[in-house]
């Protein structure tokens, strides 16, 4: 485990921007390494909340193409821009199947450019338990904006909204994704709807197709005093990007002004702390359970409610 003087000078090192010793601090927290947790603290000590950007949508949507778009707006702006992004696991490793740079390769020798990919690990909803502390990290070297592009898997992305400030939905014309989307909690978690790849036949119905429905459903929206604009862009010809970005600062400023950011924060860090009890009472517990506990189950002289209770409140002896 790194002594307190190692930890010091690699959070400090993050402060400053250093590009390689963000890499080492993520790596640190995201695979809750000895000392992280030290070092997590440092760092969200010393930094301040940024404006989070999520892109939820389903598969070949072209989310990372988007996003490569939206760095280089932002990048256009002065802007240093921050990516963590959401891919599939191995189930051998545990790794995500996607590298770093694989993903939107124009930015890799940008040092106003940070990316990374982040495993799902088991998670269906798209995010992490440690992506928080991936987040703060970002946080603390100094990035303007941080994107989360989640994994793509479709109506499961809501957890999407427990991260970010604005959530973008992503859709393709052609697709039926456009109807779609609204189902099952997106039509209350997406703040901007892109219709992407509009260089394709059907882009004018499937913008007016998901306006129709916003409207339909405008009062189920947590937020009444935003209306959720559906904007139509081409992340391979940069058709609409222009009006996408000012869109999020357009929300962003709602957010300040409404008081909406204040309120989605705490609700990050809510989800944030109970990721974190959830992950270490598992691991607490499941370090309690043994074979004889599962041996008693096998021949039927507890049940799995009743065990769980006695680990739980510490009993349960071996």
């Amino acid at each position: 485990m790194p002594d307190r003087t190692d930890l010091r000078r690699l959070a400090r090192r993050v402060r400053e921007g250093d590009l390689p010793a963000v890499a080492r601090a993520i790596s640190f927290v995201v695979d809750d390494r000895p000392g992280s947790e030290d070092l997590a603290k440092e760092l969200y000590l010393g930094s301040s909340a940024v404006h989070k950007v999520g892109l939820a949508g389903p598969p070949g949507s072209g989310k990372s193409t988007l996003t490569g778009r939206l760095i280089s707006y932002w990048r256009g702006l002065g802007l240093k821009v921050g990516v963590l992004a959401v891919d599939p696991s191995s189930p051998v490793s545990g790794g995500a199947f996607l590298g770093d740079r694989l993903r939107i390769q124009d930015h890799s020798g940008d040092p106003g450019v940070f990316i990374r990919s982040l495993a799902t690990r088991g998670r269906v909803g798209g995010l992490t338990p440690t992506i928080f502390g991936a987040i703060h990290v970002l946080e603390a070297a100094g990035f303007q904006k941080i994107i989360i592009e989640t994994v793509g898997v479709g109506q499961d992305e809501v957890e999407i909204a427990h991260a970010a400030d604005t959530v973008l939905y992503v859709v393709t014309p052609g697709l039926g994704d456009e109807i779609q989307a609204l189902k099952a909690g997106i039509m209350e978690i997406g703040d901007i709807f892109v219709v992407n790849k509009a260089d394709l036949q059907g882009k004018d119905k499937a913008v007016a197709d998901l306006r129709r429905a916003l409207a339909i459903g405008a009062e189920a929206s947590p937020d009444g005093d935003w209306s959720a604009p559906v904007l139509a862009t081409s992340a391979l010809t940069g058709e609409g990007i222009e009006a996408l970005g000012e869109a999020i600062e357009r929300h962003k400023a709602h957010l300040d002004s409404s008081g909406q950011r204040g309120r989605r924060l705490k609700d990050q860090l809510r989800a944030e702390v109970s990721l974190y009890l959830a992950r270490r009472i598992s691991r607490s517990v499941e370090e309690r359970l043994t074979e004889s506990h599962l041996a008693a189950l096998v021949d039927r002289k507890t049940d799995p409610v009743t065990l769980g209770h006695e680990l739980l409140a510490g009993r349960g002896g071996a």
